[in-house]
């Protein structure tokens, strides 16, 4: 795998992981959102990942490794893999059912005075955030590795 692939990989990380702190972030701001377009309360979303890779299965892989041994990346017949790395497939909503609130003066509340209210858990929100933050923060430091791994190179020709 090349050195940019490399990059590669860790900057598709950040940019899947960007979007799940953003749904995060709208499910936690919809916290006490009763109505929507949709009709009732908000629903929580989730983020759904999915590896990137367009070299097909192992057979495959090993076949052109073998038919590549001893050529360089890049020559004709060499092993090529594709980019690696990882990518949102799906914003999902759960569906789950909603939480119920006594409160008989609410606009939204029902006959008997219940209110559904979003089945959004700020412990759960803050919990993936935490987890998102961390995959965010590693991804950082493995990119700037591989920048200063490059530096280094750079600097031995000199």
């Amino acid at each position: 795998m090349s050195f940019l692939n490399s990059m590669s990989i860790s900057a598709s990380a950040l940019t899947a992981t960007r979007l799940r702190m953003d749904v995060i972030t709208e499910n936690i701001a919809n916290i006490d959102t009763t109505r929507t377009e949709d009709g009732g309360p908000y629903r929580r979303k989730y983020v759904v990942f999915q590896e990137r890779r367009n070299d097909g299965d192992f057979a495959s892989i090993f076949n052109r490794a073998r038919m590549s041994h001893g050529r360089l990346p890049g020559a004709p017949g060499s092993l090529d893999l594709a980019q690696g790395g990882v990518r949102v497939i799906h914003i999902g909503k759960d569906m789950s059912e909603f939480k119920l609130d006594y409160n008989p003066s609410h606009p939204d509340a029902d006959e008997d005075g219940y209110v559904r209210l979003p089945n959004v858990e700020v412990v759960q929100e803050m919990t993936d955030m935490m987890a998102a933050y961390r995959a965010y923060e590693a991804n950082i430091t493995a990119l700037n590795a591989f920048k200063d791994m490059a530096v280094k190179t750079l600097e031995i020709g000199n």
